[in-house]
């Protein structure tokens, strides 16, 4: 399984082509937050597997006590393909459910935006709604194709902020320990807990 720390490795919700609000296989979901709250679209029409096992997470209560833990930003992005994003949820890995299959957005057609939640993973099929990360400003480069992971299978996109971009890009902003060198420079100090998850 993977581990929660080695996510995306190696907002207008219309950016996403996901309406404002639910519909037909749209499922909204408030999370929040010490630094605020958001509330999230949930395409289960389009990703299923991923939708459905973030599902999975806030309807067993397990967001409960997780965090955000993870900043990936210019000033601190270890890879040479750089992206922006915060990674998110369980801090205690023996919670985390059974991995998933991998949904790469050449099956699902969802695109990584602004906004963009995602699974995280190492190689296909070990990603879990567990570890998850959103995006800030679009990211091509975790989509199908991509250069972020070598394998070029990308990430499972499966939702989008549609409310709480502003306490995203605070949480994004969050300190880091500056004299912390590798992956460990990209992790929050403290992380910005997780209060709970729950179906609008």
């Amino acid at each position: 399984m993977m581990s929660r720390r080695s996510v995306v490795a190696g907002a207008a919700a219309s950016t996403l082509g996901l309406p404002a609000r639910a519909g037909a296989g749209m499922v909204r979901v408030a999370l929040d937050t010490a630094l605020g709250s958001m509330t999230i679209t949930l395409d289960t029409a389009h990703a299923p597997i991923s939708a459905g096992d973030f599902l999975n997470y806030v309807d067993r209560n397990l967001f409960e006590g997780a965090a955000f833990y993870r900043t990936v930003r210019p000033d601190d992005d270890i890879n040479p393909v750089r992206i922006d994003v915060i990674q998110g949820g369980l801090l205690d890995d023996k919670k985390m459910l059974p991995p998933i299959a991998h949904e790469p957005t050449s099956k699902t057609g969802l695109r990584h935006r602004n906004g963009t939640l995602s699974i995280g993973r190492d190689t296909p099929g070990t990603g879990s709604a567990g570890a998850f990360f959103i995006c800030i400003g679009d990211q091509p480069a975790l989509d199908f194709g991509g250069k972020r992971n070598p394998d070029g299978q990308g990430f499972a996109a499966f939702g989008q902020v549609v409310r709480g971009m502003d306490v995203v890009r605070r949480i994004w902003r969050s300190p880091v320990d500056d004299r912390a060198t590798g992956m460990a420079h990209e992790m929050l100090t403290p992380p910005i807990p997780i209060l709970g998850a729950r179906r609008l």
